[in-house]
């Protein structure tokens, strides 16, 4: 697999959303329906969690934002059926090594943000960089990268992309099956 330079590639979240709305359109479906669908891929887990489902602006507001969470863009592809890397254009990659886990009705996908971090930091030691050094290279602020290590629920989508390019690592190495 080749990762190009961060500075060079994004996670396309435009792509990413029209994505979601044609296959909104081609089910005949509304944005309250997909969150519903998006929500009910998980039903076991969900009854026992007692959660509160995604809501639709959560989908629609993607557009308007130009960025998600990276734990809401796993429920997003988890339905689309693809892969993260599939939304970096110009990335050359092989669908088999990128794909995500496959996850049961009493699982949902999550990043795995601990290993993230562990895996950034472990690099940054390697290059000799500062957090302030590599931040400048990620495009975000060093509490943003620093901050990961304490993250409870997520980070930004094309953050968390960033930096798994800059790892020359599939998405998929932190991104695991979560049961609670």
């Amino acid at each position: 697999m080749s990762f190009l330079q961060p500075k060079q590639i994004e996670f396309d979240i435009a792509a990413f959303y029209n994505a979601m709305d044609e296959q909104r359109q081609a089910r005949g479906l509304s944005w309250p329906a997909v969150a519903r669908e998006v929500w009910n891929q998980s039903p076991i887990l969900n009854a026992w969690r007692k959660d509160h489902p995604i809501s639709p602006s959560t989908l629609t507001s993607m557009a308007k934002r130009g960025d998600t969470t990276c734990q809401h863009a796993l429920f997003f592809l988890r339905w689309l059926g693809r892969d993260p890397e599939s939304f970096v254009p110009g990335l050359t990659y092989d669908h088999g090594s990128t794909a995500l886990p496959d996850a049961g009705a009493d699982e949902r996908l999550r990043w795995n943000l601990r290993q993230l971090y562990e895996a950034i930091d472990g690099q940054r030691h390697v290059l000799g960089l500062t957090w302030a050094e590599l931040a400048r290279e990620l495009r975000c602020t060093p509490s943003q990268l620093s901050g990961i290590e304490r993250a409870r629920f997520a980070i930004s989508m094309k953050l968390a992309m960033r930096i798994v390019q800059w790892l020359h690592r599939p998405a998929k190495n932190f991104i695991y099956t979560a049961h609670w």
